[in-house]
């Protein structure tokens, strides 16, 4: 069953009155217009949440009534009705903002499914708008994309041990956005006009890491030809950031514990003792209680860093969060690059939910960079996904249902890539048929029929 209000616009009463039919019975309210003139005033009386319109019709250009319809609701999905001699003309208003289009005639289970498509992602803009609206409302979550109740739960402790001063250690596995909410804690801070300065404690050696938190005297060691103030004193009154504490050496442990409890240190080589005013937050992707028992880390400083533990959830926890961030990442490469934002199809979006993600945010943010480098056509289907994450996910422990069938996977997948490439083929070659059969080598009927997808036996078109 779909829901949502639907508005067919054909000049042929028998195609309105065949339209409304399988539309309300599959659950859509429907209204039908004959006299596409009339279209702005309809959109605005009867607020549709998907417009199934035809291209050819005789008192006014269906390019310019799509154009109409999207003057007054820029974010509507717009299916497109052709023929298959005009699908050039489909393609072409695609290019111009449609959603999609639908060649005729068509089945019924081709029309409920399409605007089936059409509605989800109505659906998917409003939620985005929505939450974009209520960041802009939440100073406190500016830079926390998402939506799920997982989040959610981590922003809430954010906002809760932001305006103290007690230490904060961020838990959660690689690439899930620690550090963004380690500077979300010192932006909430009465220390937030003060510096907040982050340390890798994986990427430098111990004594390195020793003569960067604390500073060293000229001639402490080999190399050290100045004078250099550790960044704990350069994070004066401000907020240090221990990225991956847990790899630090136990014997920089027992002087970082040391500074914690005294408020003071010694730089490396030096005599006097330098006072320390700093708020610490910590971040690990690794068990710190099982390593304390372990004896790897220290259980005293453990204990000392422990005070307000957050856990950043991994990306597959965090439900319905992904089309959110893809979102938003395309608006943050668009913004840059100048390119228009791809639409991603609800097929895609789907697998893109489903997927584990062991990269979490980040590799969501690296996918979001190459689908905008490759962009041709302004659109994300199936084949545009990598095929690791295009093949079926793990469902274990995640609560996925079942992968479908071999055919119906199979099927899906086929008519997916035909689809793409002929449009893409298409594109290429201005919408001229003829041209793009030649260049991929096959009949003008195969590529009308690669547009209408493979056969009911999920054969590939000849």
């Amino acid at each position: 069953m779909i829901r949502g209000k639907v508005l067919v616009v054909d000049d042929e009463q028998g195609m309105l009155d065949n339209c409304r039919r399988l539309l309300s019975l599959a659950g859509a309210e429907v209204e039908t217009l004959s006299d596409p003139r009339r279209l702005p005033a309809s959109m605005t009386t009867f607020a549709p949440d998907a417009l199934l319109l035809d291209l050819r019709m005789p008192e006014v250009d269906g390019m310019a009534a799509l154009a109409e319809a999207l003057a007054v609701d820029p974010a509507l999905p717009v299916i497109i009705m052709t023929a298959f001699g005009s699908v050039a003309s489909a393609v072409a208003a695609v290019r111009e903002g449609a959603f999609d289009y639908i060649t005729k005639p068509f089945s019924s289970e081709q029309l409920v499914v399409a605007v089936d498509r059409a509605l989800r992602y109505r659906d998917l803009t409003i939620e985005i708008r929505t939450l974009r609206r209520q960041v802009e409302e939440d100073p406190a979550g500016a830079r926390v994309v998402g939506r799920s109740p997982a989040l959610e739960r981590a922003v809430s402790q954010v906002r809760q041990v932001g305006p103290t001063d007690a230490g904060v250690l961020i838990e959660g596995e690689s690439g899930t956005g620690k550090e963004l909410f380690a500077r979300l804690v010192h932006d909430l801070s009465p220390r937030r006009a003060r510096p907040f300065v982050p340390i890798d404690c994986a990427s430098l050696p111990e004594g390195l890491l020793e003569s960067e938190l604390f500073g060293h005297e000229r001639g402490a060691f080999t190399g050290a030809v100045t004078r250099k103030r550790g960044l704990l004193a350069e994070a004066a009154r401000g907020t240090v950031f221990l990225d991956e504490v847990g790899e630090m050496a136990p014997g920089l442990q027992a002087k970082l514990l040391r500074v914690l409890e005294e408020r003071q240190m010694r730089p490396v080589g030096g005599n006097s003792l330098v006072p320390v005013d700093v708020r610490l937050v910590a971040a690990t992707n690794l068990d710190l209680e099982s390593a304390v028992q372990a004896g790897r880390f220290r259980a005293d400083l453990f204990f000392r860093l422990n005070v307000v533990r957050i856990r950043v959830p991994p990306l597959r926890a965090r439900t319905g969060d992904v089309p959110v961030l893809l979102d938003h990442f395309f608006r943050m490469i668009a913004a840059t690059s100048g390119q228009p934002t791809p639409r991603v199809s609800p097929e895609a979006l789907e697998v893109l939910e489903a997927y584990a993600w062991p990269g979490n945010v980040r590799e969501l943010r690296n996918l979001a960079q190459r689908l905008s480098v490759l962009d041709t056509d302004g659109r994300v289907t199936l084949s545009d996904l990598p095929a690791s994450i295009r093949g079926w996910p793990d469902a274990e422990g995640a609560g996925l249902e079942a992968p479908a069938p071999y055919r119906v996977a199979r099927d899906q997948a086929m008519r997916e890539f035909l689809q793409g490439y002929a449009r893409r083929l298409l594109d290429y070659h201005g919408g001229n048929v003829t041209r793009a059969a030649q260049a991929a080598g096959v009949t003008r009927r195969a590529v009308y029929r690669w547009l209408a997808g493979p056969d009911d036996r999920g054969k590939e078109p000849e």
